[in-house]
């Protein structure tokens, strides 16, 4: 577990209070639903890993309750990312508190290069906003040779669709992106109940620990088309859904049948069709 630190959170403003003064009523539009239990964000902070010396990005923190648990982890560093002015507010108020350990980006962390906000070696911790947590987690593995480690939130569904396995109802680009380039482990469901509002599903937290060995942008470019093709028509055979792609030319190269359906098909061999694809493309997957 997390043991906290001398000069930590136990003493400060309870979260409700906070909540109350500012005004920070959770809102759909920015997909908040804030966790308030200092026993589970406790948690999720502990599954991370031994945090001595990392430094930890967090995404969407809104009323801080995991960024306290992240202060009284060993974390080196805490750059919180907040878009929502009224979260700024209460992050600022606790930046003031901890100003050599808990830095504040207002930023939409969409559009932001969140890997250049810390030195290495660096993670991100986050419970991710519900409407923005899969193309932040994309982002993400377009880079993952910058993070030691990613511990996320999201909705069950998409924890299920990042760790499903071949031939399963879940499994689709999410998964192959995901495990093509990291280990993935759904490691803690969270009801309901434990925010504020309560979601109507499940929620979830994923460890996704890259590999040593990351492919290079154009593979990676190569594997997001691959992937988008294959998957974009599940009911079609491989080759009538990469047709566009080169159908059964690029199959053949990659010794795959075209009879298949995408969701048949494991990691590896989702890895040989985007090497065959990006060199019959001449090393080139623009766009």
């Amino acid at each position: 577990m997390t043991i906290p630190l001398p000069g930590g959170t136990a003493d400060l403003e309870p979260l409700r209070e906070v909540i109350a003064r500012h005004g920070l009523d959770a809102r759909k539009a920015l997909g908040q639903h804030f966790l308030l239990d200092p026993g589970i964000t406790t948690r999720i902070a502990a599954l991370a890993g031994d945090l001595a010396g990392r430094h930890v990005v967090e995404v969407g923190p809104g009323p801080g309750g995991l960024t306290r648990a992240l202060l009284d982890s060993p974390a080196e560093t805490v750059t919180a990312v907040e878009i929502d002015p009224r979260a700024v507010a209460v992050i600022g108020e606790l930046a003031a508190l901890f100003p050599q350990r808990l830095r504040l980006v207002e930023a939409d962390a969409t559009r932001q290069d969140l890997a250049a906000l810390c030195p290495a070696p660096r993670q991100v911790v986050a419970n991710l906003p519900y409407n923005v947590g899969t193309p932040l987690l994309v982002g993400w593995l377009r880079q993952a040779a910058q993070w030691e480690r990613l511990t996320l939130m999201f909705q069950m569904e998409v924890a299920e669709r990042i760790c499903a396995a071949p031939d399963t109802p879940h499994y689709g680009r999410l998964a192959v992106l995901a495990q093509w380039t990291s280990v993935c482990a759904l490691v803690m469901r969270i009801p309901p109940g434990a925010f504020s509002p309560p979601p109507k599903v499940y929620s979830a937290v994923v460890s996704l620990t890259p590999h040593a060995t990351q492919p290079d942008p154009a593979l990676f470019r190569a594997m997001e088309q691959v992937t988008a093709a294959a998957f974009g028509q599940r009911r079609k055979m491989l080759r009538g859904a990469l047709r566009p792609l080169g159908g059964e030319t690029l199959l053949a190269a990659a010794g795959i049948s075209g009879e298949r359906r995408a969701e048949t098909l494991d990691i590896a061999e989702f890895d040989r069709l985007a090497h065959c694809h990006l060199a019959r493309i001449g090393g080139r997957a623009d766009g």
